[in-house]
């Protein structure tokens, strides 16, 4: 059968699929098979991965162990739903469970991060009986109804409609906003006074607060180390629960930390953990690690008729017994600091760099949108062309080129692709 043009299937997505589904690049590509760090489009073009499907494949394409265990579960049985025990999913909570840091968690699997936040905001909704959230500007959680309500991005958020009373707090963006000029100390500072003052205008019932350790589609931005540890004693002084939203950030992508959460670490874990991406290398796994007192609160029937699938979860189990064997945090760590470390260097002779940001293979390269330097598009055109896929984000007001390879990125492959980013910014590409 002869395969359709590019151009041809291009006219097709349009025909058949939303318009605000967006694609990538002025010629959109269509992959066809992957291989370690690297990428091949229908047209034979190889390309180097430094954005892994918006940070899903975690430890590499066509990883063995992972394929093998798909190939394998997908031979005895592939679904089964969570009205059946399933040997897999119990296996992959235990170890979960674990590695989360919260004590007498249980775990509950969803297919995406979207409804791992939304189940994460039922919970606390119904443990707390209030539909009161505090989420974080810049902030990104998710695509539904309710994720959309707690999302504070304007360019991904198509509704204000909520069930939910969403206010935002201070504090995910360290270079921007009123505090950007106070040290580190005094940013916290400040911004547990604000936290302070906004729940004395609340109902004092609030449920949680929600936030990404590391924002993702907001632009690879964070607060100070210690932030959400000084967030955490005051919420607990009014018995508001905690949720990490991890689904760009666990599993050792940061280098220094298992979890995002715990560059926050001194006031303890988290209430809830949310979870995604990566775990999966791929497919589709979501999820939720609360304490028992808090996700055994639902008083109705629930069940998930996909998420914990038996092919599922041996993905899960293969790819994270991987990451752990092979030390990929450490790779992070090891990687990922020269990254940015090159990359840094070369935004010191790029024009139109604003910062160059992030923690082991998870880094932005923030463009300044209001000089003459190069625009985002034009950046990740410029890449392609030269053999280089990544990603881009930002808030209102900002641009970031978003980087984040699979875990087994080489330090060859890493040096590799600065210098197709570096040829990019300057323009010379």
């Amino acid at each position: 059968m002869t395969t359709p043009s590019r151009a041809s299937l291009h006219d097709r997505h349009r025909d058949v699929l939303p318009d605000w589904l967006a694609l990538y690049y002025d010629d959109p590509i269509e992959l066809t098979h992957g291989e370690g760090r690297h990428v091949w489009d229908a047209e034979g073009n190889k390309y180097l991965d430094f954005f892994g499907g918006i940070l899903t494949t975690m430890t590499a394409h066509a990883l063995p162990e992972v394929t093998k265990a798909v190939s394998e579960q997908a031979s005895r049985i592939v679904h089964s739903s969570t009205l059946y025990l399933n040997r897999p999913m119990v296996e992959l909570a235990e170890r979960v469970a674990q590695l989360s840091g919260i004590p007498d968690a249980r775990v509950f699997f969803t297919t995406s991060g979207t409804e791992a936040n939304d189940t994460a905001l039922l919970l606390a909704t119904a443990y707390r009986r209030s539909n009161q959230i505090l989420a974080m500007r810049n902030s990104y959680h998710g695509r539904s109804f309710s994720a959309v309500g707690i999302t504070g991005n304007k360019g991904w958020s198509p509704t204000s409609l909520s069930p939910l009373q969403t206010l935002y707090v201070h504090g995910g963006v360290r270079g921007r906003g009123p505090y950007a000029h106070l040290s580190d100390a005094e940013f916290i500072e400040a911004c547990v006074a604000d936290l302070r003052d906004m729940l004395g205008q609340t109902r004092g019932d609030v449920a949680a607060l929600i936030a990404e350790p590391i924002q993702g589609v907001g632009g690879f931005t964070s607060p100070p180390d210690g932030l959400y540890a000084a967030f955490r004693e005051v919420l607990r002084e009014h018995g508001i629960l905690w949720i990490s939203d991890e689904v760009q950030t666990g599993w050792g992508r940061t280098g220094e930390h298992f979890w995002g959460w715990q560059a926050h670490a001194r006031s303890g874990p988290p209430d809830i953990l949310t979870f995604a991406k990566g775990i999966g290398n791929g497919m589709s796994i979501g999820g939720v690690v609360a304490r028992a007192e808090v996700m055994n609160c639902l008083d109705a029937n629930s069940i998930s008729t996909f998420g914990g699938s038996p092919i599922t979860m041996a993905a899960g189990l293969a790819n994270l017994s991987y990451l752990l064997e092979h030390d990929l945090q450490g790779n992070a760590r090891r990687v990922g600091g020269l990254l940015i470390e090159r990359l840094r260097a070369i935004a010191a002779g790029a024009p139109g760099v604003r910062e160059v940001r992030g923690r082991g293979l998870m880094i932005g390269i923030e463009l300044d949108s209001s000089g003459p330097g190069p625009d985002a598009a034009r950046v990740i055109e410029s890449c392609r062309a030269q053999g280089l896929l990544i990603g881009k984000g930002g808030g209102h007001d900002s641009s970031v080129l978003r980087i984040a390879p699979p875990m087994t990125l080489t330090v060859a492959e890493a040096e590799e692709g600065a210098g197709i980013l570096e040829r990019a910014l300057r323009g010379e590409a």
